[in-house]
């Protein structure tokens, strides 16, 4: 028995890894085609970050680019090959909007001829690009000036103290209307465009069928959730892709008690254990997907998941179904939080820590309103913040129990949706039924 066993094993290795070689031709710029974010990028400027500018009651936005140590919004802005200091600026007034760069001569073409911004002026050798902006700021006697400093979003904190001293000197009594960009870069990054959102359903759509894929590989008995991780891990070198978060990290494969954000480990996969795999891919390294699946390992004799088991499993899809009905245009996320919160409780539950959602897109934990605080001694203030339409979100249905051992274990429905004018609405199909697996392989 045992040498037939390894011979099973055997052909099932070769076999795998002559899918392998097979899927290894792929090229990924044949998947994918040319990047699109250039034109994407372009249109988020034109478009949404007039609005976002009114709506955070900003005259100016000053962004402040360097070479190596560079504000986290730079490739959003054309700012992300800068070598000397440049300064961007972006301003409605009368006329309209309108975007203006003050650039070290030596990029100048080059980001002129990307045609991004209305005007881009070259700045010669020994003349200061800030000193440049701010005498455009006096001119124009700006009110509000949004500079990239922020206490709650790091993505709005990318001026250095340096820069920040440099400015304020130039500007003198001005540098009293120097406001955070919080509001600005929240309203602005938080909303995705249609486009966007299509690549994020190309890449929910990749991120769940590799997951199913992977638990067709299970051999209960053998198989560990690293070896689930690397499966999906050689998915992601084959097409192309990158992490969705940190690659120790990502996927989170766990076949016993919970472990948080953790990555797999060696722990062998043995009938009546519920698999989690928690799954994000990173498409053209711009666009995130974040998914969760769940699996159930049959026991000898069982032909589905026992009755204890299937109250958690649909006590879970209850409450990411009752969360993705709140997700209203309008609404705050701590709604959505207290509308799945409500569910746990009738069902039982034990507590749960995390937030119900969060918005995912350009990273796994994006811009935007926190789906969470209705359980929280401190809430977190993006969960005040009320949805929109284009914003999108990976959010759960949660369901703890507790093991024989004492531990803890969770069943978190994890799914993608995007908020339309009407509501929301998933990225892709989500989970309808738990995964079983065979322990008669």
């Amino acid at each position: 028995m045992k040498s037939l066993q390894i011979l099973i094993i055997s052909c099932l290795f070769i076999f795998f890894n002559c899918n392998t070689v097979q899927e290894s031709t792929i090229k990924p710029s044949e998947i994918w085609g040319e990047n699109p974010w250039p034109d994407i990028r372009k249109q988020r400027i034109k478009t949404l970050l007039p609005q976002a500018l009114k709506t955070a009651n900003v005259d100016c936005w000053l962004i402040i680019c360097r070479e190596n140590n560079n504000d986290p919004l730079a490739d959003h802005i054309g700012g992300e090959n800068a070598g000397g200091t440049a300064a961007f600026l972006f301003y409605n007034d009368l006329e309209g909007f309108h975007s203006m760069v003050f650039s070290p001569s030596g990029e100048s073409t080059a980001l002129d001829e990307l045609d991004i911004h209305d005007t881009v002026v070259s700045v010669e050798r020994r003349t200061s690009a800030i000193g440049m902006a701010v005498d455009f700021i006096k001119e124009h006697d700006f009110k509000t000036i949004a500079v990239n400093t922020s206490t709650s979003n790091a993505m709005a904190d990318g001026l250095s103290y340096t820069q920040f001293k440099d400015l304020e000197t130039q500007l003198g009594e001005l540098s009293e209307r120097l406001v955070a960009s919080t509001d600005v870069v929240y309203e602005w990054l938080s909303i995705k465009l249609p486009e966007e959102v299509a690549i994020l359903r190309k890449a929910a759509q990749l991120t769940v069928d590799w997951q199913i894929e992977a638990y067709q590989q299970v051999v209960p008995g053998k198989t560990t959730d690293a070896d689930i991780a690397r499966f999906l891990k050689e998915k992601m070198k084959t097409y192309g892709v990158s992490d969705g978060w940190s690659p120790d990290q990502n996927p989170n494969v766990n076949s016993g008690p919970d472990r948080g954000h953790s990555h797999a480990t060696d722990k062998v996969i043995l009938p009546g254990d519920v698999i989690q795999i928690d799954f994000g891919i990173k498409i053209h390294n711009r666009w995130v997907s974040d998914i969760q699946r769940f699996a159930y390992v049959l026991k000898k004799g069982e032909t589905e998941a026992p009755d204890d088991i299937m109250h958690y499993w649909n006590s879970s899809k209850a409450g990411n179904r009752a969360a993705l009905a709140a997700m209203i245009p309008g609404v705050r996320g701590v709604d959505v939080d207290k509308a799945q919160r409500v569910l746990m409780t009738k069902a039982g539950s034990e507590y749960v820590m995390w937030s119900t959602g969060h918005p995912v897109g350009y990273v796994a934990h994006d811009v935007g309103p926190n789906l969470g605080g209705s359980q929280e001694s401190h809430v977190r203030p993006a969960s005040e913040k009320i949805l929109k339409a284009g914003m999108t979100f990976a959010f759960d249905g949660f369901h703890a129990w507790k093991l024989a051992d004492g531990n803890i274990k969770t069943i978190s429905v994890e799914e993608m949706a995007v908020v339309t004018e009407n509501g929301a609405e998933y990225l892709v199909a989500p989970q309808e039924d738990l995964i079983l697996i065979s322990s008669e392989k």
